[in-house]
């Protein structure tokens, strides 16, 4: 069984990592809208990581005995003023679930729950991966898609990405 608290913060996590998938979804969206198929891909992709996170906490949830509560997801209400506005975004949004994560662990540290820290672990690590890769997209976009050359070639590379499963044993 979880602490109230620490099942309360695991089920709002769920709701922001299915919001971070609408999210990217709608970054995905946008560049497909201006045909930049290379970021949509490397968005969808972001997509179904997100997705996919909203489901290891729903398990740990459930694995721990305890209820999972499903919250209203809201619908992204961004506009973009130019290419480079959703990467800003991306690592913006990215920092804001780090905190976020870093809340829950911080809340299990102080009563001793260790198997939920160690849960979290994961996605501390994960959570490093994410910032690093929305800063290389800013840094890749600012240095390259100055022109349209440098921005089809970026384009194309982001078009490579595939998705891969999450590989974490849950608890």
């Amino acid at each position: 069984m979880l602490n109230t608290e620490i099942t309360k913060l695991l089920n709002e996590q769920i709701t922001k990592e299915f919001y971070s998938a609408y999210l990217y979804m709608d970054f995905a969206n946008y560049y497909a809208d201006q045909g930049l198929n290379g970021f949509e891909n490397w968005f969808f992709v972001q997509t179904q990581e997100e997705r996919d996170h909203a489901l290891l906490f729903r398990q740990y949830i459930l694995n721990s005995g305890e209820q999972v509560v499903l919250n209203a997801i809201e619908a992204p209400n961004e506009k973009y003023g130019d290419f480079k506005a959703p990467l800003l975004k991306a690592l913006e949004h990215e920092q804001y679930v780090t905190a976020s994560i870093n809340k829950i662990y911080e809340a299990a540290y102080k009563i001793s729950d260790f198997k939920t820290m160690q849960f979290l672990d994961w996605f501390i690590k994960e959570q490093g991966e994410e910032e690093k890769n929305a800063e290389d997209n800013i840094k890749k976009y600012t240095l390259f898609a100055g022109d349209s050359k440098g921005l089809y070639m970026l384009d194309s590379e982001m078009k490579t990405r595939v998705y891969t499963a999450p590989s974490l044993v849950l608890g």
